[in-house]
């Protein structure tokens, strides 16, 4: 009888052994697989990093480590120029996204109604729109206003898309914020202004923080919106980079790319701790992060 019954067990046992060897070896396959894709489409970042420390008068032969790039790039008077026009337009971005966002994300989570769904389709179309299409745009309606201003040129170019990504950061924090606080400041007395300043703004001070540091590095880095909306004789670094590509990617150009490279990595870590402090998971600001 005893034999009867562990000749089944044994064989359950086998399949489960089996089963999960099975689902081992397809787990391996798939992260070499990821890995493999990974190392292909970041090897050739990986490669103007490492070869904007190159020694050499040719970029591309390597002639030993060295730091004469970095120091002719911020010997440039016209990369400094540039970064000059891209840090004036990403921190004023950043400014009016906030305030645009901000109040559309506190309109969204508090005062919900029949304009909501519209509004947020609205959103997803910004979002999704090619920024070629709103280059374009952008490009023809500064035409016909006669907006001769360069660096607000810029700064409503990349306040569209930022504005709409503060909102959906904004909305997503209060909506997980119980009223019932807002509305305790009220019965004790307090204005609006202040129960805003004192209970409202610090709950979604996490939600702002993150929305300035991404709008800050989506203007940085922005080249089709900016390519359209230029105006000669100011250019935002990435499209004075764009520019210089057209005659060969030189050492000072690797190098200033791999400064910017640094600073949206630092923009976008820091956007990110600053979400998970705030009590988002790891898939909800990977999702806030990359637009999702």
């Amino acid at each position: 009888m005893t034999a009867d019954v562990a000749g089944p067990e044994v064989e359950l046992v086998a399949r489960r052994r089996r089963v999960r060897r099975r689902t081992d070896s397809a787990t391996v396959a798939m992260r070499v697989w990821a890995g493999l894709v990974y190392l292909f489409l970041y090897l050739p970042i990986l490669f103007v990093v490492i070869y904007s420390f190159n020694r050499g008068r040719r970029l591309t032969i390597w002639q030993g480590l060295g730091t004469r790039w970095y120091s002719s790039a911020i010997d440039n008077e016209s990369i400094r120029a540039a970064l000059s026009v891209s840090l004036r337009v990403a921190a004023l971005t950043a400014i009016v996204s906030v305030i645009l966002g901000s109040m559309a994300g506190i309109a969204l989570a508090r005062r919900g109604g029949g304009w909501t769904k519209p509004f947020l389709v609205l959103l997803f179309m910004i979002l999704v729109t090619p920024e070629i299409v709103d280059g374009i745009a952008f490009l023809i309606w500064f035409v016909r206003l006669d907006l001769d201003l360069p660096i607000a040129r810029y700064v409503i170019g990349h306040s569209i898309f930022s504005s709409a990504v503060v909102t959906l950061i904004v909305r997503a924090r209060l909506s997980g914020v119980d009223e019932s606080l807002e509305e305790a400041a009220a019965d004790l007395g307090a204005p609006p202004l202040r129960a805003f300043r004192e209970i409202t703004l610090p709950l979604m001070m996490p939600a702002v923080v993150a929305g300035a540091l991404l709008s800050f590095t989506f203007s940085l880095d922005d080249v089709i919106i900016s390519n359209f909306v230029s105006i000669a004789g100011q250019f935002t670094l990435p499209n004075f980079i764009f520019s210089k590509l057209r005659v060969g990617l030189t050492g000072d150009l690797a190098a200033i790319s791999t400064i910017m490279l640094c600073l949206t990595l630092l923009a976008l870590a820091v956007a990110a701790f600053v979400l998970r402090r705030a009590g988002g998971t790891a898939e909800e600001v990977t999702a806030t992060l990359t637009g999702g």
